[in-house]
């Protein structure tokens, strides 16, 4: 597991103060770790994956509780995810909230991103691994899309409607609890699917000005760090123009191909690999929507052809567009 990925310390502080519920101490959990309480209070520090891994492991034993990760997700504030949680605060709606998650997640870490997709009137969050996240997998992802809906209902002073979707099996300690109910397992990435009208509701919390001070803050941090949004300007520039090609996108984003690619293998990807990432989520959105044939799926997409359409969307998630739709029935 690479040493460059890490988690904002404000996460994992929230994590150790949380097992105070089951009266462990945060010195019990950082016990011989190279990271100590005082260090994680400090908004800067960022902490290495395995040693998030071993935190998480302590703590769940410490507790016995094997569901640990609900409990993290259930408690999870915007105020840990700094600026970007203070922007995404004051937004005016749920889409720009979102948008602004979507864009400055790489201030936060590096190990994973959001992107959201919409297709008529479903849309989806989906959260992307940038890395192995070991064996913190299953309960980083459970928390997160937990934590999600919870700052949701917090925003919009009501529930929000949906599902959660996760790319591994069921994990053995969410038998029988509550709020799993709305998790689904072993499908094709992690995702929040919902109701597209849902992003149009206004947060209770939008300040307007409070907003462009903290979007300002987030496009400082952004800047600093090594070219981190040409990927995501590229997904961007993708979801806004339907298809293109990288000439096209290149000349959008001002560069040339040649630093377009160069950029992007920077980053470890490359502008196909972005490409069909796109057209699979919008894919998969596009499958829900019974009104519209497989053919025309096709079509939207790019794809002058079923089987070549057929061909790909079975590379990317192992099985047929029909027998997609099936499942999800």
């Amino acid at each position: 597991m690479s040493g460059t990925f890490e988690l904002p310390g404000a996460y994992i502080k929230d994590l150790v103060e949380l097992t105070g519920r089951w009266q462990v101490r945060p010195e019990e959990i950082l016990a011989g770790l190279p990271i100590t309480h005082a260090q994680l209070a400090d908004p800067n520090t960022r902490v290495p994956l395995r040693v998030c891994e071993a935190i998480f492991s302590r703590a769940v034993e410490l507790t016995r509780e094997p569901a640990l990760a609900i409990h993290a997700g259930m408690q999870m504030r915007l105020s840990s995810h700094g600026f970007l949680g203070f922007a995404a605060m004051t937004a005016g709606t749920v889409r720009e909230a979102l948008d602004l998650a979507c864009k400055f997640a790489s201030t936060r870490t590096s190990a994973i991103g959001l992107a959201l997709y919409v297709e008529g009137k479903t849309a989806s969050l989906v959260i992307e691994e940038k890395t192995s996240l070991g064996g913190v997998r299953d309960s980083v992802i459970i928390a997160l899309v937990i934590g999600i809906w919870q700052i949701g209902r917090a925003l919009t002073g009501k529930p929000l409607d949906g599902i959660g979707e996760c790319a591994f099996a069921q994990p053995a300690f969410l038998a029988g609890v509550p709020q799993a109910d709305r998790l689904k397992f072993g499908r094709p990435n992690h995702r929040l699917v919902f109701a597209a009208s849902e992003l149009d509701l206004p947060l209770v919390t939008a300040d307007p000005v409070a907003m462009q001070l903290a979007r300002e803050q987030c496009e400082r941090e952004l800047a600093a760090l090594v070219d981190a949004g040409t990927p995501g300007r590229v997904r961007a520039s993708l979801l806004e123009r339907g298809e293109a090609d990288l000439t096209d996108v290149a000349k959008v984003l001002r560069m040339s191909p040649r630093t377009l690619k160069r950029r992007l293998a920077d980053h470890g990807t490359t502008f196909s690999t972005i490409r069909d990432d796109v057209r699979r989520q919008r894919a998969l959105l596009l499958l829900d929507n019974r009104a519209l044939s497989i053919g025309e799926i096709a079509a939207k997409l790019g794809y002058s052809e079923l089987p070549n359409f057929t061909r790909a969307f079975r590379k990317w998630t192992g099985t047929t567009p029909i027998a997609y739709r099936e499942r999800s029935r």
